[in-house]
């Protein structure tokens, strides 16, 4: 049974939709700003927020834990190195969702994710 079980699908299954989650993430954090569908914006909002707060304090077990959570580690870099120094004092909300519109092709609600 599926009683409070509140994690989005996005229409794929669970290696397929890990794979664009964490793509997406890593494209969020090396250009700061991607366009996306709402629903996979939202999902990956706690991923990209949780992964800036792991990196503010800059260890082992941070980059441990960066790297398990990216394909590559050009995010972790730029984590430790740029976006840990500089939401050092803020305490969350890192990340900001601005609606575009929908898309011709099918409707899907389009938004702008970005870093603040």
């Amino acid at each position: 049974m599926r009683h409070r079980n509140k994690n989005k699908i996005l229409d794929r299954k669970k290696a397929p939709r890990t794979a664009m989650l964490k793509s997406l993430a890593e494209s969020i954090i090396l250009y700061e700003k991607v366009e996306t569908t709402e629903a996979k914006a939202k999902f990956v909002r706690s991923l990209v927020e949780r992964a800036i707060t792991t990196g503010k304090i800059p260890s082992l077990q941070a980059r441990r834990k960066l790297i398990a959570a990216f394909h590559t580690e050009l995010p972790v870099k730029k984590i430790l190195e740029v976006l840990g120094p500089r939401y050092l004092n803020r305490p969350g909300g890192y990340t900001r969702i601005i609606k575009l519109g929908t898309r011709q092709n099918d409707r899907a609600s389009m938004v702008q994710i970005e870093l603040v």
